[in-house]
């Protein structure tokens, strides 16, 4: 009967603890969109691995708290097929977009190895079949994955030239039904110009589909934007650089700016 009763507390601490940790998050399932920038300094190229640790560090914690969570890698750190396909006519233009997605598969590699060197069980999934480094992308493998507390990096866009890895984010979103897009950047959000070049842009807190679309407004491509206003999944756009943001943000604070359907006013 002791027994029992000590099985019995052990579960209700368990259920708990659980319900405590889905408490304090404001996503169960999410699409990280993390720029080939992100894996370098600010303003280098290549790779440096402190910097991918670094946001390793933060995965870790997410995914602690039970967050199933999909990271789709750009790869401009290394190449970005349509600059490079415009400098030089050697290259055929699909040839550069294919250079640019393997790009993305050597970021996968390098973050897949940082989440595993923190403990964190980890899948590199590529839209380009190479066995021998990585995973095919099949849909019910990826969600199994997921269900089994294993980060899924997404490479190699979705295997096609002249769709960026924005569109290739929002495009699994849907087919693996995230509840949000979050894309991590250098600026902490949206704002009404470049930041960069006009020091009084205004940060918009949240913002409209259509708003985006119409301002043109450089949040993600406009592919992108339209399959997620299409099915209403909303973006989050934020600065990854921010010590805790990723946390932060899946756990639904004011972090950066929501892009999504204005809310229906009620009578």
């Amino acid at each position: 009967m002791i027994g029992a009763e000590s099985a019995f507390s052990t579960f209700s601490h368990e259920a708990k603890r659980m319900t405590e940790a889905t408490n304090s998050r404001a996503y169960d399932r999410v699409i990280l969109k993390l720029s080939g920038e992100s894996f370098c300094r600010r303003g280098d190229s290549g790779i440096t691995m402190a910097q991918v640790t670094h946001t390793a560090e933060q995965i870790k914690r997410v995914v602690k708290d039970g967050v199933q969570l999909a990271v789709v890698c750009g790869g401009g750190n290394i190449l970005r097929g349509k600059q490079f396909s415009s400098v030089s006519e050697s290259i055929q233009p699909a040839t550069a977009h294919y250079m640019g997605m393997l790009a993305t598969v050597i970021n996968g590699l390098a973050l897949q190895d940082a989440l595993e060197n923190a403990g964190v069980p980890t899948r590199l999934l590529s839209a380009i079949r190479m066995e021998g480094v990585a995973e095919p992308f099949i849909r019910r493998r990826c969600v199994r994955h997921l269900e089994k507390g294993r980060v899924v990096i997404l490479a190699a866009g979705t295997g096609s030239p002249f769709v960026t890895t924005d569109t290739a984010a929002a495009l699994r979103a849907r087919e693996l039904e995230a509840d949000v897009v979050m894309k991590g950047t250098k600026v902490d959000g949206v704002y009404s110009e470049d930041p960069e070049k006009n020091p009084h842009a205004i940060r918009y807190s949240e913002i409209s589909y259509q708003d985006v679309l119409s301002q043109n407004l450089e949040v993600m491509d406009a592919q992108a934007i339209h399959h997620c206003m299409e099915h209403n999944i909303p973006i989050l756009v934020f600065n990854y650089q921010d010590e805790d943001n990723i946390e932060r943000a899946i756990a639904g604070e004011r972090v950066g700016t929501l892009v999504s359907r204005p809310a229906t006013p009620t009578s």
